[in-house]
């Protein structure tokens, strides 16, 4: 299918999860294998960044130095919020992307992660100017971002920058309509600015792919021979104005089982759509905690605890039973956005007082700090 002018598969490989030797290793052969699986299965969409540790170096051996450049599409993204103290900083990180990759250009080139505190940096540094004419000089192709916040600030950034031409945003079955994500919402708008999207976490850093029970027998009994990460990239890659779904695969398996089914992808028919309907219906059913990330409390808090990125680790350690993603997203939504940890909470009880959803916040930090201690 085209798009941007260009030729993509519906499965785009995400180079986060590299299958590793060791923690600091990653299994170049492997990722041969599986670089070599994607492409002759008529895939050509390779997603890195700069932030992954090793993902670029590792491509370059994996594709580049083995494949014609016209055989693939490479994307990958600048972190101006990390560690860039100047508009040089920024600029050197562009420029180490494309020595690591070898690429010599870059199809697709993401402002990563923009939203919140990390949008200002692109602005303070001019950084869209800059890009903007790194693709005038052919370096990049399709200049664009990636983005997780609030359907408010994307619209915010879509307003003031019609110049990007694409979006990438975090999209899956699980939070389509999970309030702390607002999944569909942030979709909406960037079809409202007929932007095309580029789908990141379909499994939900895997979490999809080994849903709770009542899920998974849901899935099971519609088809017991599709697993449930298929279902899951299923209902990304049916979506309309969609580039691509990537999928962060980190072993040979997995990429054959994704291969499996999105190859020669067709729209889901109005059966299997229940079916994800109802597998969205049991995953509502798990207990968690009715946060909206309103952040009333956030405004009171007298200690900056970081009430709702607390909640919403806590809500993904309790649907998906993985601790270590859960302490991962707690990590990211808490201590990296400048937050303290629900440990630091004074009980003072400024924040229920403020809370619409009347939750017992105090009881559900105390809660937060002894599982992610």
């Amino acid at each position: 299918m085209s798009y941007l002018g260009e030729e993509i598969g519906k499965l785009g490989f995400g180079l986060m999860r590299l299958p590793r030797i060791d923690e600091n290793t990653i299994d170049i052969e492997q990722t041969k294998q599986m670089v070599d699986e994607f492409l002759a299965a008529g895939f050509t969409y390779f997603d890195t960044a700069w932030a992954y540790q090793g993902s670029e170096d590792a491509i370059r051996q994996a594709l580049v130095e083995r494949y014609p450049r016209e055989k693939f599409q490479l994307a990958t993204k600048n972190a101006a919020w990390i560690a860039c103290k100047t508009k040089e900083d920024a600029i050197a990180q562009y420029e180490t992307s494309l020595r690591q990759t070898g690429a010599g250009y870059f199809d697709f080139y993401l402002l990563h992660n923009l939203g919140e505190a990390r949008t200002k940096p692109f602005e303070d540094f001019d950084l869209w100017n800059y890009f903007l004419n790194e693709k005038k000089a052919g370096k990049i192709k399709h200049l664009g971002f990636s983005f997780h916040s609030t359907p408010e600030q994307l619209e915010g950034i879509l307003k003031a920058h019609p110049e990007a031409e694409f979006v990438q945003l975090q999209i899956n079955y699980g939070d389509w309509e999970n309030p702390a994500i607002q999944s569909r919402g942030c979709y909406e708008v960037a079809r409202k600015y007929n932007k095309p999207v580029i789908i990141m976490e379909p499994v939900k850093g895997g979490n999809l792919a080994t849903p709770p029970e009542n899920v998974v027998k849901v899935f099971k009994d519609a088809d017991p021979d599709a697993s449930c990460a298929s279902w899951a990239l299923r209902f990304a890659a049916d979506l309309e104005g969609i580039i691509t779904v990537l999928s962060g695969m980190s072993n040979i398996e997995q990429m054959r089982d994704n291969l499996k089914y999105m190859k020669g992808f067709k729209h889901l028919t109005p059966e299997q759509k229940d079916v994800i309907n109802r597998a969205r219906v049991e995953l509502a059913k798990v207990p968690v905690i009715p946060c909206t990330t309103c952040n009333y409390c956030a405004k009171v808090c007298p200690m900056n605890i970081g009430i709702s990125g607390s909640f919403t680790a806590m809500n993904m350690y309790t649907l998906y039973g993985n601790l270590q993603n859960a302490k991962f997203q707690e990590n990211w939504l808490v201590e990296r956005q400048g937050h303290k940890h629900a440990s630091e909470c004074i009980k003072c009880g400024a924040c229920e007082a403020a809370c619409p959803q009347h939750i017992k916040i105090r009881d559900e930090l105390e809660r937060v700090a002894e599982t992610f201690k």
